[in-house]
């Protein structure tokens, strides 16, 4: 990427952060003979009193800015709609900071019950649920997008073995996370050897889209998600409800490329400042987020990148991250083989993905995204769902379908570890503020043959990181426990299902047997007993071919990975 690129990446980020409060809901386009072309304010007077409203997208791509800043005034002036349910699957919040998202809703009394599957994002909701003004439900990412497809075939139900064990089985805790009302009204129950769930009948489809004609006919062409868009159309639809789609612009009739037709479509709200995603408009998508012939790979990674280290999206990695996230790639690469379809998760997994890409791993493995973009490299921070120079785009009913019978392989973070292998990466503490939700995480662990945690030893503490060894110099506080918090993947169901599941952490790598957590790795300079089994609360068992981790995994020096 050479230096004119990168000022114009620099000024597209500036120019996002300093409009991105832009909020004119009074726009539109008049189409003559066709009242369906309305404003934003006008749009939402579709949404009642007691409704459920299902909106598609995944952080910050297909964002429905516009709807959602019309709503909250249509609020704070009228006091209507009240008590709607919101079901969105995955994390469209700002944490508090980012305008624009659906934080806008959380005002109390607007919004009674949130349903969705990650809800860090949505600071502004767990503070009001911490003050007993929103019900919290959870539901895994998946499940909710395949019970909006089930919906728009009339199916109310869908039994799955996603989630059992976890603290969504109702034996165990259940979907709903935070209950101001005393009701505990659950979406999911035991149904035999399986879980059943279900969503609220949906009312009102809000969704992104890049364009519509002057009929009303939905585009998704050059889109960088397209989420449960179709399938929350098709659901309001058949229960009576009210689809509105907000578009980047009108084009020209396309029979061809019709993806949502008119007849589905009540409302068409378009407004030039819709986002392809966070920084692109549709006006000015990057086809390096789309399938088009354009699409450069490499421009695109470090394009997202950029971007995200401007915005302090991510978080800035060092040492002791790249260590661990070649360690992870490593782990990941000699657990799978040739052709394996694999999903990251965000955070750390990120980096291993990079790792695999810049190894030229890429021709023997396929990623995909919760959102549906399917080959290329996963985009992270702002862009996550998205991904860059993706081969294809579908939606992500389709994409879980797909994970469900075939996932080979997915790696993911985790926030402690217990004796019995359980997992838990979805509560940071207690209260509403501290609960993160799995997203697609208990979809994914369920799934896979291969399961790739990983994540740091311990939190805080120091670790220093030499040219050939891993040096713990002060302890803090362990991840490995006892028992965890909340369990978000359980490790007896990955035992009764034959996975192979790992732990790649700065001391080594652990694996899941039956005998319990076992060492099968040490890093360089480690000390087992020191600085593992007396530093672990956890019962640890230490391989009788336990071997030293690779030291070129530490400097970095002719690392190289291959998948057999």
């Amino acid at each position: 990427m050479n230096i004119f690129s990168k000022l114009n990446i620099l000024y597209r980020v500036l120019k996002w952060r300093f409009t991105w409060n832009k909020r004119d809901i009074d726009y539109k386009q008049v189409v003559e003979g066709n009242d369906k072309f309305i404003s934003a304010r006008q749009a939402v007077k579709f949404i009642k009193d007691n409704d459920v409203c299902m909106v598609a997208g995944l952080a910050g791509n297909q964002r429905i800015s516009v709807l959602s800043w019309a709503l909250a005034e249509r609020f704070q002036k009228e006091n209507h709609p009240q008590n709607l349910t919101l079901i969105t699957p995955g994390g469209q919040g700002g944490r508090g900071r980012v305008p624009g998202t659906l934080e806008e809703w959380a005002l109390k009394g607007l919004v009674s019950t949130l349903v969705s599957a990650h809800h860090e994002t949505y600071r502004a909701f767990l503070e009001l649920a911490d003050e007993n003004g929103v019900e919290l439900q959870c539901i895994p990412q998946g499940l909710i997008a395949v019970l909006v497809e089930a919906q728009s075939k009339g199916e109310k139900y869908l039994s799955s073995e996603t989630g059992i064990g976890t603290f969504c089985d109702p034996r165990v805790s259940g979907s709903c996370v935070v209950d101001p009302t005393g009701k505990n009204a659950q979406l999911i129950e035991v149904d035999g050897d399986k879980l059943k769930y279900h969503l609220p009948q949906i009312d009102v489809a809000l969704f992104n889209a890049p364009s519509a004609d002057k009929e009303g006919n939905i585009y998704v062409e050059n889109s960088a998600t397209i989420c449960e868009s179709k399938y929350a159309a098709l659901a309001a639809h058949k229960n009576g409800g009210k689809v509105i789609a907000n578009v980047g612009q009108i084009i020209e009739k396309n029979e061809d490329n019709i993806y949502i037709p008119a007849d589905l479509v009540d409302a068409v709200v378009v407004n030039p400042i819709t986002e392809q995603t966070g920084v692109y408009p549709h006006l000015k998508y990057s086809k390096h987020l789309t399938v088009h012939p354009e699409s450069d790979l490499d421009y695109g990674i470090e394009m997202i990148r950029l971007v995200n280290r401007i915005a302090g999206i991510t978080p800035k990695r060092g040492k002791k991250d790249f260590v661990l996230a070649r360690l992870g790639a490593k782990v990941l690469t000699e657990a799978i083989s040739k052709g394996a379809y694999i999903n990251i998760g965000t955070g750390l997994p990120e980096e291993v993905c990079y790792n695999l890409y810049k190894n030229n791993c890429l021709d023997d493995i396929q990623f995909f995204t919760e959102a549906g973009a399917i080959g290329g490299i996963p985009a992270p921070g702002v862009f996550f769902g998205a991904a860059a120079a993706p081969e294809q785009i579908i939606s992500s009913p389709e994409i879980f379908h797909q994970a469900y019978s075939q996932l080979d392989a997915t790696i993911l973070g985790f926030l402690q570890v217990d004796s019995k292998g359980d997992v838990n990466s979805s509560r940071k503490r207690a209260g509403a503020q501290g609960f993160v939700g799995p997203g697609g995480f208990m979809d994914f662990t369920s799934a896979a043959k291969n399961v790739v945690f990983t994540g740091s030893w311990m939190k805080g503490g120091k670790i220093k990181i030499t040219k050939d060894k891993v040096t713990i110099v002060k302890k803090g506080t362990p991840k490995f426990i006892e028992k965890v918090q909340e369990i978000t993947f359980n490790g007896d169901e990955g035992l009764r299902k034959n996975q192979q599941v790992f732990f790649a952490t700065h001391v080594g790598v652990f694996v899941l047997a039956k005998e319990g957590i076992t060492l099968k790795q040490v890093m360089p300079g480690i000390d087992i007993q020191k600085d593992i089994l007396d530093f672990s609360p956890m019962k640890i068992l230490v391989a009788d071919d336990c071997t030293e981790v690779d030291r070129s995994i530490i400097s970095g020096e002719r690392f190289s990975l291959e998948v057999k």
